[in-house]
């Protein structure tokens, strides 16, 4: 081993050794825990004021105390060993990262998106603990009350760091028993005519966006129905109540069986809302944050 390589783990030891003296209040004591006489972690003590040239314990029959090198002395020693023990634990984490990690997810989404691919990022990483909540009120990250937040739409400005995930595109969508029985809108007035379901989030007024050749229309709509989120009226659309304009995630399932059909897609202005992953960025993020958004960038569809 090199010897300056051998030094420098002789000095952590000596460290360790020097602040469980203190610690323990004795030589014998420090000797349980490192397995040595007291008479051995004495002679080690008297190596590292030989080689520093300062007392730093005052030793008597009763007890051990201090000099004011001696404190200053156990100062250093603690935060070097505690920046080890972080160097030394960010680096097993990238091996295999652990602890605790809390996720939010909205709720719809977090149901049908994010949770069917939890059981698979846990068997790649299976030292963490996964903690998701399902929520539609957003949480403040950058205040600890999560470690990755999945936001949709423009993001506030904030400290934060955000991955993009993916895009969601809304699409009005109704059930063939429902065209069958109203007739199917080949154009977007044609909707004044027809129960358009909604979310119900403050607005002046419920409108869907169009692009007519080439120009953007936004259509006042009603209906008999409101709800806060996409898949309640992605389901209430199957059941024939009426059209609903909703993120195509929350009703992926239900357009793939046919149990739902896109409605005036020629006139879609196309537009998306974004998805990201929130969190707390920085150089020292930790290794269960990083891998846990890498697997969603890779994997949400």
């Amino acid at each position: 081993m090199d010897a300056k390589l051998a030094g420098g783990s002789d000095r952590a030891r000596a460290l360790a050794l020097f602040a469980a003296v203190v610690e323990q209040g004795s030589f014998s004591g420090a000797g349980r825990l490192f397995e040595m006489s007291p008479s051995a972690v004495s002679r080690a003590i008297d190596r590292i004021e030989a080689r520093l040239g300062v007392r730093l314990l005052l030793r008597s029959t009763r007890a051990l105390s201090l000099t004011a090198e001696g404190q200053a002395y156990l100062q250093a020693a603690r935060r070097i060993l505690a920046d080890l023990n972080d160097a030394e634990q960010q680096i097993a984490d990238q091996g295999s990262p652990r602890g605790r990690l809390r996720i939010s997810a909205a709720l719809s989404h977090g149901r049908l998106c994010v949770v069917p691919l939890l059981g698979q990022f846990a068997s790649l990483y299976p030292h963490i603990l996964i903690d998701i909540a399902l929520t539609d009120t957003l949480v403040n990250v950058a205040a600890g009350e999560a470690d990755v937040a999945i936001r949709f739409g423009p993001l506030a400005d904030s400290a934060l760091t955000a991955r993009k995930l993916g895009e969601n595109r809304r699409v009005i969508i109704a059930s063939p028993d429902y065209l069958a029985r109203h007739g199917t809108p080949r154009v977007p007035d044609d909707l004044h005519g027809h129960n358009c379901l909604n979310f119900n989030f403050r607005r002046v007024e419920p409108v869907w966006p169009f692009r007519i050749d080439g120009r953007d229309l936004a259509l006042s709509v009603k209906g008999n129905i409101e709800a806060n989120n996409g898949e309640t009226l992605g389901q209430l659309a199957a059941a024939g109540v009426g059209l609903a304009r909703v993120g195509c995630f929350s009703v992926i399932e239900e357009l793939g069986r046919g149990e739902l059909v896109r409605v005036l897609e020629e006139f879609n202005p196309g537009d998306v809302e974004l998805i990201h992953a929130v969190f707390v960025g920085g150089p020292s993020i930790p290794a269960r944050i990083r891998v846990f958004v890498d697997f969603l960038a890779a994997n949400l569809r």
